[in-house]
């Protein structure tokens, strides 16, 4: 009986390593987000990325991991993360276009995803638009065309529009091509340019107040140093009496007077339909470049107002909101 014990009890030894390792956690794929501006004014483009990756199977911690990192608009630090994603050995990095630069140089294996690129074929980022090339795909915002557009609805608003001041991050490359296009945009309309460039945050108040007087609008680019520091570009802007244009709605929240362009959200959401391809065997190579389908005009009625500007009726009930 013992002797029998004994060959059941060992019996049940060697079945012990098989057991704890079915029950040792499977790995989960491990997405590297990273948001070249501030947690807070990305959070809903986050929240549209993590849902829409809920809807297509992967739950954040069950299923799929997401390492967050945020650059608060210090374009600096994309190297730094780019090197600790490559470290922590990501499957997938998703992150905006003024970032891959600096992730491409990092690593050519792991897939990356952009969901705002301004031109990423002008800027090297992919090959082409229909074979991306490389380990790099996403989303481009069509940036550049969308500034003469912007122009002819600031046009609309102020129509005695002469003068044009135009801030933005002088670090930030990626964007030129926007205020490229701006500046051909304002010649065409016979407007004055009054170039504004920073560096750092603490630059935004000297250079707006030097704008007093010798401007009648401002157009904030739409870049991470600018986003992150929205609020306060919005607060000296009507200090200084100057109606703002840009690129996001967060602006025209935090005060500013109006924004066209892209659903953000929207753009994130579809972000999450390249990692969900990507982490189910899809090679980037393989996804050709989108582009936005769905834009806002948002304005701030109670700036308007604060300005002095009466805007037109028509005008408002063309916009998408109309923040009170």
């Amino acid at each position: 009986m013992r002797r029998r014990a004994f060959i059941a009890a060992l019996g049940g030894a060697a079945a012990w390593p098989v057991a704890a390792d079915a029950q040792q956690p499977v790995k989960v794929p491990t997405i590297g987000f990273l948001g070249p501006a501030s947690a807070s004014a990305m959070r809903p483009w986050a929240a549209a990325f993590v849902q829409r990756l809920v809807e297509l199977g992967w739950n954040e911690g069950r299923t799929v991991a997401i390492e967050y990192r945020w650059a608060e608009g210090h374009s600096e630090r994309f190297p730094e993360v780019a090197a600790e994603f490559v470290r922590l050995k990501v499957d997938v990095i998703v992150t905006t276009g003024s970032a891959v630069p600096a992730f491409k140089q990092a690593t050519s294996v792991i897939p990356i995803v952009f969901a705002i690129a301004n031109d990423p074929v002008g800027s090297g980022l992919v090959e082409s638009i229909s074979r991306p090339g490389g380990n790099v795909t996403g989303l481009s915002i069509l940036a550049a065309d969308l500034g003469g557009k912007r122009l002819e609805i600031l046009r609309e608003v102020i129509p005695s529009l002469s003068r044009l001041a135009t801030l933005g991050d002088a670090a930030n490359l990626v964007t030129a091509s926007e205020m490229g296009q701006v500046q051909e945009a304002a010649r065409t309309l016979g407007l004055e340019i009054v170039r504004s460039e920073i560096r750092r945050a603490e630059d935004i108040a000297p250079a707006i107040e030097a704008l007093k007087g010798r401007a009648d609008a401002l157009y904030v680019q739409s870049d991470p140093l600018m986003n992150t520091n929205r609020m306060r570009i919005s607060i000296l802007a009507l200090g200084a009496r100057l109606p703002t244009l840009s690129g996001i709605r967060d602006y025209v929240e935090a005060g500013g007077l109006m924004s066209y362009g892209p659903n953000f959200p929207d753009v994130f959401r579809r972000a999450g339909d390249y990692v969900d391809k990507i982490l189910r065997g899809t090679k980037p190579a393989d996804l050709p470049i989108q582009q936005p389908t769905k834009f806002d005009l948002v304005v701030n009625q109670s700036t308007a107002k604060a300005l002095d500007l009466k805007l037109p009726e028509s005008f408002l009930l063309r916009a998408d909101e109309v923040i009170e």
